[in-house]
């Protein structure tokens, strides 16, 4: 199985400092819908990996993160994507729990999940925390220069930052002409309906 996981606010969505807590206000970063379906045209399954302490923090619930979930499926089926599972960790930063990034819970779930040596799969985010927690468990480290990364555009990566091998690239579609290009394509991916997934 060829498996990338992404995270989610600031590399496949706008971010916001008030929380992504509505449909209304997902709203996906150009390109990053169709870059998805591009991954998936080649034989790439995906999986998303998303703190989202906001539930801990009382600002949305779990209907309305699925509300936000359904909203981006469907978007993604409009052309032809999809994303196999999301996994996020619901906690605050005070709860102490193993699958907030930099903590590679979610990882670890996502390898059981789909049965893989994470050693081989892209991690793509827009923050430290989304490569450090799936380089922990072997993953390598694609930055996009969106989200909170889109400041480092046009400078090299501050040292000591980010994993050592991680590699930057405008935006996910850039990322995804990268990994398409490198690797020959296997089946096209078919499967069972998208799924969220809470730990």
């Amino acid at each position: 199985m060829k498996l990338v996981i992404l995270d989610r606010d600031g590399t496949i969505n706008v971010d916001s400092d008030e929380y992504i807590k509505t449909p209304e206000e997902w709203v996906p970063i150009p390109g990053a819908l169709e870059a998805i379906a591009r991954l998936n045209h080649a034989g790439w399954h995906v999986a998303i990996a998303s703190n989202q302490s906001g539930l801990g923090r009382g600002l949305f619930d779990v209907a309305s993160l699925n509300a936000i979930h359904g909203k981006m499926h469907k978007m993604l089926a409009v052309l032809g994507g999809r994303v196999d599972a999301v996994f996020y960790c619901p906690h605050s930063p005070d709860e102490g729990c193993q699958c907030r990034k930099p903590l590679p819970g979610l990882f670890e779930q996502i390898g059981e999940r789909f049965g893989v040596d994470l050693k081989t799969v892209p991690v793509v985010g827009d923050t430290a925390r989304d490569l450090v927690a799936g380089a922990t468990v072997g993953c390598q480290p694609h930055l996009v220069l969106t989200g909170k990364a889109e400041a480092l555009r046009d400078k090299p990566l501050p040292s000591g930052v980010y994993p050592d091998n991680t590699m930057a690239h405008k935006d996910l579609a850039a990322f995804a002409d990268w990994l398409i290009a490198r690797a020959p394509a296997p089946r096209p991916v078919v499967g069972a309906a998208p799924e969220d997934v809470a730990r």
